[in-house]
C-alpha cells in the first residue's frame, strides 16, 4: 500500500517552546509530514532536530531546519527561495515565531519597536512572501499564534491578566510588564483577518490560535501573581495548533481559537 503523501508544513521559531512542542506533536499523528524548522541559526535548527528525532523515533515524517529572520526581508526572501528549490508547494504555515520585551529592560521605543518589527511586520511580510507557495496547495492553511493577553473584550471589563488595581500617582508601577508584546498581537490579530478576507476566494484557510497561559518564559513572569492563571505545558497549547492543522477547528476559520472548542473575543 503506498504511503499518503506528505504534507510541508512550515513553521518559525520552531527550536523551542511552543514552536517545538508543535513539531513534536505533528510527528507523532497518523498524517505524515515534512516539516520546516524556521530557526536563527542552522546549528540551532539542526540541535532540534537531533532531539526530536531521538524523542520520536518511530515517526514516520521527516525533519529539515530552514533558517529565517523575520526582521530581515532579505533572510525572508532567502527562506523562500530555498524552500522554492526544494518543494513545489506549503500546505501549512504557522507563524509561531514572536519576541516579548519589557521597557524596563531595554527602553520603551526599543521594546515596542521591536516587538512589532518581529511580531507584526516580520510576521506580515513572511505571510506575504509564501502566500505562491500556499496558493500550490490542494489544502492550504495559515496559522497565526496570537495570545489571550491581546483580546480587547476582557480588558475593558478588568486589568487582566492578573487582575490588580493600579494605584494613582505617577510613576506607574509594572503591574503588567509586557504592555508592548500584548499590543503586538493584537495587531497581529487583524492581519490574520485581513489574510482571511484577503484568501478566502483562494480557498486558504486562516486562523488565530490562541495556544493559553503556558509554562514558558512569558508565561513564568506571571506565576504567583493574583488573578493569573495556571500555567500549562507548552505541550497543550502545541496540541491545539495540531488540531487547527490536521482539521479539527475547520467550522472556525477566520477567528482566534481556544482549547475545547471555544473562540477568543478580539
Amino acid at each position: 500500500m503506498a504511503l499518503p503523501q506528505k504534507k510541508i508544513v512550515l513553521i518559525t521559531g520552531a527550536t523551542s517552546g511552543l514552536g517545538w512542542e508543535t513539531v513534536k506533536a505533528l510527528i507523532q499523528t497518523t498524517q505524515t509530514y515534512h516539516v520546516y524548522l524556521g530557526c536563527l541559526t542552522l546549528d540551532e535548527g539542526s540541535n532540534a532536530v537531533t532531539k526530536l528525532r531521538c524523542e520520536v523515533p518511530e515517526t514516520l515524517s521527516t525533519l529539515e531546519p530552514i533558517q529565517v529572520d523575520l526582521t530581515s526581508d532579505k533572510s525572508i526572501d532567502q527562506c523562500f527561495h530555498t524552500m522554492q528549490s526544494k518543494s513545489d508547494r506549503v500546505d501549512v504555515l504557522i507563524n509561531n515565531a514572536g519576541i516579548s520585551l519589557q521597557a524596563a529592560d531595554v527602553g520603551m521605543r526599543e521594546a515596542w519597536n521591536r516587538c512589532y518589527n518581529v511580531n507584526v511586520t516580520g510576521t506580515q511580510i513572511m505571510t506575504n512572501t509564501f502566500i505562491p507557495l500556499l496558493l500550490r496547495s490542494q489544502d492550504p492553511r495559515l496559522l497565526f499564534i496570537t495570545s489571550g493577553l491581546s483580546s480587547l473584550g476582557p480588558m475593558g471589563g478588568v486589568y487582566t491578566p492578573t487582575r490588580m488595581p493600579v494605584p494613582a500617582g505617577w510613576p506607574k508601577p509594572e503591574v503588567h510588564p509586557y504592555r508592548a508584546y500584548r499590543a503586538s498581537k493584537t495587531a497581529m490579530n487583524m492581519i490574520m483577518l485581513e489574510w482571511h478576507w484577503q484568501l478566502k476566494a483562494d480557498g486558504i484557510k486562516t486562523w488565530g490560535v490562541s495556544p493559553g497561559f503556558l509554562a514558558t518564559d512569558l508565561g513564568a513572569s506571571f506565576a504567583g501573581m493574583a488573578g493569573a492563571p495556571p500555567l500549562l505545558h507548552p505541550s497543550v497549547g502545541a496540541k491545539l495548533v495540531v488540531l487547527v492543522v490536521e482539521g479539527g477547528r475547520d467550522a472556525d476559520v477566520g477567528r482566534v481559537v481556544l482549547k475545547d472548542g471555544a473562540i477568543q473575543e478580539f
